[in-house]
């Protein structure tokens, strides 16, 4: 009976910290589940973000961690943007006719 006495102050104490879930983890947690829904891995982007910053991200907020301190921003399409353009795209290279 001694020993169920603590277990009560112990589960008050780390009750809220464990609520407070780091950044990193709802962000996997997050990007798994939209994975799962079929979209690929390189077709989307997540950002963490301060609180005042998430309107100037230019995505959608899908969540939020560290207290409610941060938000988690989600962004269609890869980072890298210009990846699809071609390296030869726009040079100014003569190109020899036949």
């Amino acid at each position: 009976m001694k020993g169920i006495k603590w277990i009560f102050p112990v589960l008050l104490v780390v009750a809220p910290l464990a609520a407070q879930a780091s950044c990193e983890s709802v962000k996997a947690d997050i990007s798994q589940k939209i994975i799962n829904n079929g979209v690929p891995e390189s077709g989307f982007t997540l950002e963490v973000v301060p609180n005042d910053q998430a309107e100037q991200a230019g995505g959608q907020v899908v969540g939020h961690c560290e207290n409610d301190s941060h938000k988690i921003v989600y962004k269609r399409g890869s980072m890298e943007s210009d990846a699809s353009v071609p390296a030869a795209a726009g040079s100014s290279e003569d190109t020899p006719t036949s």
